[in-house]
């Protein structure tokens, strides 16, 4: 009877062990999305994206909120690793950016992370150049 009730806590913990090993693999542990590989769910462009958070910001998270999104716009501020468009999309870069393109119209993609009202900027992050118009 005892080798019975060991053999049942034995199974009972190997149980909750290996539920608790796929509950963290399975839901917590996720690996980071890879933007640069993912196809755009929209384009639209800056003014146009600042336009729909200033008039409805609930609505705007619910359409652009952790999408990638495609974006056109002018190139007003440039770091090494962020681009302003037309003084109101924040842009963080996975790498330095090597071209210097201020003042330049440029397509980008990234996943939108959300409006910042103390800056008044709609913010993106994993950015990646994908075109520069002439």
């Amino acid at each position: 009877m005892k080798r019975k009730k060991i053999a049942f806590v034995i199974a009972i913990l190997l149980v909750l062990v290996s539920s608790g090993i796929y509950f963290y693999y399975g839901f917590l542990f996720k690996e980071a999305r890879n933007i640069a590989s993912e196809m755009p769910d929209l384009s639209i462009s800056a003014t146009k994206l600042l336009d729909d958070y200033n008039s409805n910001p609930q609505k705007a998270d619910a359409l652009y909120l952790n999408k990638t999104i495609e974006i056109t716009g002018t190139v007003t501020k440039q770091t090494d690793s962020v681009m302003i468009l037309e003084n109101t999309v924040f842009c963080l870069f996975t790498q330095k950016t090597k071209n210097q393109l201020l003042n330049n119209k440029i397509t980008l993609k990234g996943k939108c992370i959300g409006y910042d009202e103390l800056f008044q900027e709609v913010k993106l992050d994993q950015c990646t150049l994908n075109k520069q118009h002439n």
